[in-house]
């Protein structure tokens, strides 16, 4: 039972929350996480926007689109958060996004941006991590890997932003010998997560030599865990690049404090948090720069990359040859 006096100040505070207009955001599970981007960009964007922002998970980034396509105008979105440039075409296609009238500041990407819908908040390269004292002699391709022992986790391209970038990284540099390259693949997997968080975990558990994930996720062990035995494999045929990026729903009720937010998103108070949070690199670099550490991350010699029509265009190819591999 409630204590009177608790119970009555609750009744009192709730009209004064209720008053706040309601900014909801969908994003991906891992950036709602405690440990996540999320609460410190919502602490920061509620200090300045006399409102309440409100941060929805949704699963990984591909069936992030996939809710807001099901959920379609009668969604409770403003704003969607976590998709990428594999996903751009078939997210424009819904029509279901506004743009998004920015001023756009320089921003600090490996390839130009203009896009009058999505903006960029974060990038990374793909990259297969490993733990350095149980395989200090990782594969140096994909190929190599192909070819090897070595046991790896992935994540799903129909439900998974990282997933989806594997496929298309195989595709780009490997083209016709792609179903070749899963072939060769699929004996070395051990499983194939719905998402990211999952996939990893169960690296950290031991369950595999290696797992999917980014060149930057070295940084986190590093950083945070003072633990520099986590790597990522530098592959020879270099890496997929991902760029993260979020956009206005055309039938948000909330269309100003949208665009606010956006703008908001461009800057130190939220590009600030995405190296020690996200563990990406920040669109715009903050004036604080880099935190020490990421200057003992790979850089890959040869960054891979899918204009957004030719990604979506490659897909369906893509996963079935991906679907034909894992079958057999």
């Amino acid at each position: 039972m409630k204590h009177p006096l608790i119970a009555a100040g609750l009744l009192v505070a709730t009209p004064a929350v209720a008053d706040l207009p309601v900014l909801t955001v969908y994003t991906y599970d891992s950036f709602v996480a405690e440990w996540g981007p999320g609460p410190a960009v919502e602490a920061a964007f509620e200090e300045t926007c006399g409102c309440d922002l409100q941060f929805v998970a949704a699963g990984d980034g591909a069936a992030l689109l996939a809710r807001v396509r099901l959920e379609g105008a009668r969604s409770d979105a403003d704003i969607v958060l976590g998709l990428d440039t594999n996903l751009l075409a078939a997210a424009a296609e819904t029509g279901l996004f506004a743009p998004h009238g920015a001023e756009v500041p320089a921003l600090d990407l490996p390839v130009a941006w203009e896009d009058e819908t999505f903006l960029p908040y974060d990038w990374g390269y793909f990259a297969f991590v490993h733990d350095t004292t149980a395989l200090e002699t990782p594969p140096a391709s994909l190929a190599a890997l192909a070819e090897s022992d070595v046991s790896i986790l992935i994540q799903d391209p129909r439900s998974s932003t990282p997933g989806l970038g594997l496929l298309l990284w195989v595709e780009a540099a490997y083209g016709d010998r792609a179903g070749e390259i899963w072939q060769g693949l699929s004996d070395n997997i051990v499983t194939v997560t719905k998402g990211w968080s999952e996939a990893y975990g169960l690296f950290l558990e031991g369950e595999a030599d290696m797992v999917l994930s980014y060149t930057t996720s070295p940084a986190y062990h590093l950083i945070a865990e003072e633990d520099p035995t986590k790597a990522a494999a530098a592959f020879d045929e270099g890496h997929y690049l991902q760029i993260e990026v979020a956009a206005k729903l055309a039938a948000s009720d909330q269309s100003e404090l949208a665009d606010q937010f956006l703008a908001f998103m461009l800057t130190d108070g939220f590009q600030g948090v995405i190296p020690t949070t996200n563990w990406m690199y920040p669109a715009v670099t903050p004036e604080s720069g880099l935190p020490e550490g990421f200057e003992t991350l790979i850089t890959p010699e040869t960054a891979l990359l899918f204009p957004a029509d030719e990604a979506a265009a490659r897909r369906d190819a893509a996963l079935a040859s991906w679907l034909g591999a894992l079958s057999q």
